[in-house]
């Protein structure tokens, strides 16, 4: 008699997995233990899906508030930057001098030709504008109508924007003294060389105006005040994208002429071609404004103009300056 096994296996039949290695979990009517893995695994892909969704929403919503944090931090930083600014631009440099925004409650929105700079002033320019600001200096805040007769003592005033380091005015001041030079700038270096060089020479005739030139025209001189202006050498904006901040256009003689004298001469001088180019075309083209050159193009350099700094700059380059002479009709 053959021996038989303790656990024999039925004919047919595979090695099937032991039903103790199968996690428990309810069962479905006719399932088999292949289904109850399957459905066993399913429960734990699940159940790990859904703590990396949980895991992913929590760090999500850290990042968020990170650059939520980031912000803020990024927008006081921002707000103390312009704070500071705002602070320094308010803040005199010289008591009793130039102020440094004289029209701050004008402040308005607009295109500007000009970009104020804080350069080093010299312990000479400081000084003669400490000494002399009060008696030769005024600031443009657009509060008040100047009285240009008793500012120049009755003379014929022209107006000058932009002076640079003030060589070429105070020559000119010196050169004609009946004529009074009212100088705008808002180069505060320049301020002070041009108030020295006028006192060195005994000029009485200028007096320097400090900020916005067109603010001055707009609400600071009365009709018919002034005998002429003078624009030398401003800024060419060559960019493109600049060209709108260019000074000679069609919006600021609208400004300036009614503050024009019948037959007082607009003189504007540039070594920059396209700039002079447009300067023509835009004073042609204003019917206030008539060309004194005979061909209706640019003019001569007058005598009484001297060469300036930036003049000879430009002549240095191979530049062609171009002067321009537009009487007010």
């Amino acid at each position: 008699m053959s021996e038989q096994p303790l656990n024999p296996t039925p004919a047919g039949s595979h090695d099937a997995t032991p039903t103790d290695e199968i996690p428990a979990g309810p069962a479905r009517s006719g399932s088999t233990a292949a289904d109850a893995l399957a459905d066993a695994t399913t429960g734990a892909t699940t159940g790990d899906a859904t703590v990396h969704e949980s895991r992913a929403a929590d760090a999500a919503a850290g990042a968020t508030a990170a650059e939520a944090s980031a912000t803020d931090e990024a927008a006081a930083l921002r707000a103390a930057s312009f704070e500071r600014a705002r602070r320094l631009r308010m803040e005199p440099r010289f008591p009793g001098g130039p102020a440094a925004d004289p029209a701050g409650s004008h402040h308005e929105r607009r295109i500007r030709s000009f970009q104020p700079r804080r350069s080093r002033v010299t312990t000479g320019q400081q000084e003669s504008l400490e000494r002399l600001w009060p008696k030769w200096g005024l600031d443009i805040d657009g509060k008040r109508v100047l009285d240009l007769a008793e500012l120049f003592d009755g003379l014929p005033v022209v107006l000058e924007i932009g002076f640079g380091m003030g060589e070429a005015t105070a020559q000119m001041a010196a050169d004609d003294p009946g004529t009074g030079i009212l100088a705008v700038d808002v180069h505060t270096p320049g301020q002070g060389n041009l108030l020295g060089l006028a006192d060195k020479a005994g000029s009485t005739n200028v007096r320097v105006a400090n900020g916005d030139a067109v603010i001055l025209l707009r609400e600071m001189l009365a009709p018919e005040s002034l005998d002429g202006l003078r624009v030398y050498f401003p800024d060419p904006w060559p960019k493109a994208r600049h060209h709108k901040r260019r000074l000679i256009q069609p919006e600021f003689l609208d400004l300036v002429a009614p503050v024009l004298k019948p037959g007082a001469i607009v003189h504007c001088a540039t070594d920059w071609e396209p700039y002079a180019e447009q300067m023509l075309e835009v004073l042609t083209a204003h019917p206030r404004f008539e060309n004194t050159a005979a061909d209706g193009g640019y003019a001569p350099r007058p005598a009484f103009r001297p060469l300036t700094r930036f003049e000879g700059q430009g002549l240095d380059k191979g530049h062609v300056v171009h002067d321009l002479l537009f009487a007010r009709v």
